[in-house]
C-alpha cells in the first residue's frame, strides 16, 4: 500500500518530452535527488526534503537510474491512442498518432436532467432520459467504431460522464477496446475538438506529484 501523500503534496502534469528538462529543474531547486524506482513510478527525494512521484502512462522497463536523459523514452506514452469523451450535452472521439489526432468527430446530442416531479411524470422523466441518454451511448459507439477501432489502438483515453463512458464501451463491437490500458479524464468540460486535443496532451502527460518537504 502507498504511503499517504503529503499535505503540501500537489499534482502536475508534464509533456513526456520536457519530463527531463523538469527533473534537471527539480535537481537544481532542491539538489541533486536520489531516485527510487516503483511498480509503474520513480520517485525522487531531495537533500532538502522535497519529493516529486513520476507516473507515465505506461513506463518502459527497466526505470532509468539516475539517467536524466533517458527520461523521455522511459515515459513516451503508446504511439495510438483512441479517446472517448462523453457529457450530456455531447461528446467527442478521435484517433491519435504520437501527439497528433489524425481521425475525430465531435457533436451535441441533448440528454434531458434529472427532475424533483414525482409519481407518473418522474417516471416519464427517467424514461425519456433512459432513452436519450442509450441513444447518445450508441452514436458515440458508432463514431468509435467507424474511426477509432481501424488504428488499432494500444491504449484509451475517456472522460466526462462516466456512466455514459462505460455505456459507450459496453457496446460488444468495442469489445478490442475493453483490456487496453486506460486514463480517466472525469474533470474535462463538455467535449468539443478543443477539449479532445487537450484530452490528448493530458493523457499523454507524465503525472508528477510534487511535495517542497520542510
Amino acid at each position: 500500500m502507498s504511503s499517504p501523500a503529503p499535505a503540501d503534496a500537489r499534482r502536475i502534469e508534464v509533456d513526456p518530452a520536457r519530463i527531463a528538462r523538469w527533473v534537471a529543474g527539480f535537481g537544481e531547486r532542491h539538489g541533486t535527488p536520489a531516485w527510487t524506482a516503483g511498480e509503474g513510478t520513480l520517485t525522487l527525494a531531495a537533500p532538502d526534503g522535497a519529493q516529486a512521484v513520476l507516473e507515465p502512462w505506461l513506463p518502459a522497463c527497466p526505470c532509468p537510474d539516475g539517467e536524466v536523459e533517458a527520461l523521455p523514452a522511459w515515459a513516451e506514452p503508446p504511439r495510438a491512442v483512441g479517446l472517448v469523451l462523453v457529457r450530456r450535452g455531447g461528446y467527442a472521439v478521435g484517433l491519435a498518432e504520437g501527439e497528433r489526432l489524425v481521425a475525430h468527430k465531435a457533436g451535441t446530442r441533448y440528454v434531458q436532467s434529472r427532475t424533483a416531479a414525482g409519481g407518473w411524470s418522474q417516471q416519464r422523466y427517467a424514461r425519456r432520459r433512459g432513452n436519450q441518454a442509450d441513444a447518445l451511448a450508441t452514436a458515440v459507439a458508432d463514431h468509435t467504431l467507424r474511426l477509432v477501432l481501424p488504428g488499432d489502438p494500444r491504449a484509451l483515453v475517456v472522460g466526462g460522464d462516466r456512466a455514459l463512458v462505460r455505456d459507450v464501451l459496453a457496446d460488444p463491437r468495442l469489445a478490442p477496446l475493453a483490456g487496453l490500458p486506460r486514463r480517466e479524464l472525469p474533470d474535462l468540460p463538455d467535449p468539443r475538438l478543443a477539449v479532445l486535443e487537450q484530452a490528448l496532451r493530458r493523457g499523454r502527460a507524465v503525472r508528477v506529484l510534487v511535495s517542497d518537504g520542510a
